[in-house]
């Protein structure tokens, strides 16, 4: 967290740019911290608002677009290459896709506020070849949103916000837990019902 701070300290929008997107494309970075942090910079005067969102924004949004990249490209050589020891076959990528039309774009900007979630989905969604607009739309709304819900979250706790994040953050990790299991429990009660019919 000292390092966190320390870079952002130094290297103002460019550290916040450069550590959120690389915490997007998968690399072990608080990203929750990080923007409550420059959120309660600009409290104390130090960053400015609208340039502490723009960077913010162009850092998650670099981010998953590296990670959809990597989806649609690697992802896909991999699966066709190694796919079918996993069981993973073109047919259920088509699937994928389709599920990814319908309701899984919903995923992306969703996914930002469920740690671990927002490291996947871009790469799922690059994998099963979502189109680039569809992709877009629903990534950087999300990452506009993430961005400015925790930046002003830093901003309104003001000197509270290393207190407070800390209690958020345990109850998040909790919170996500349970919402996952709830929703694996209709998956399986659905699945169920269908093969019922």
């Amino acid at each position: 967290m000292e390092i966190i701070t320390q870079w952002i300290s130094h290297y103002g929008y460019f550290g916040l740019f450069s550590l959120l997107m690389l915490g997007i494309v998968g690399l072990p970075v608080p990203d929750e911290t990080l923007l409550t942090f420059a959120g309660y910079l600009i409290f104390k005067k130090q960053l400015s608002f609208p340039l502490t969102l723009l960077f913010a924004f162009l850092g998650s949004s670099t981010g998953i677009s590296l990670s959809y990249a990597l989806g649609r490209s690697l992802g896909l050589f991999l699966i066709h290459k190694y796919g079918r020891y996993v069981f993973i076959t073109p047919e259920k990528l088509e699937l994928v896709h389709r599920w990814f039309l319908r309701r899984g774009r919903w995923s992306l900007p969703i996914g930002y506020f469920i740690p671990g979630v927002r490291h996947l989905t871009a790469y799922v969604a690059g994998a099963s070849r979502l189109e680039i607009p569809v992709f877009a739309a629903f990534a950087y709304a999300g990452a506009l949103v993430w961005s400015a819900t925790f930046i002003l979250l830093g901003y309104f706790l003001g000197d509270q916000w290393e207190f407070v994040l800390s209690r958020l953050q345990d109850n998040i990790f909790e919170g996500t837990l349970i919402v996952l299991a709830i929703l694996a429990l209709i998956w399986i009660l659905r699945k169920k019902l269908i093969r019922l019919k």
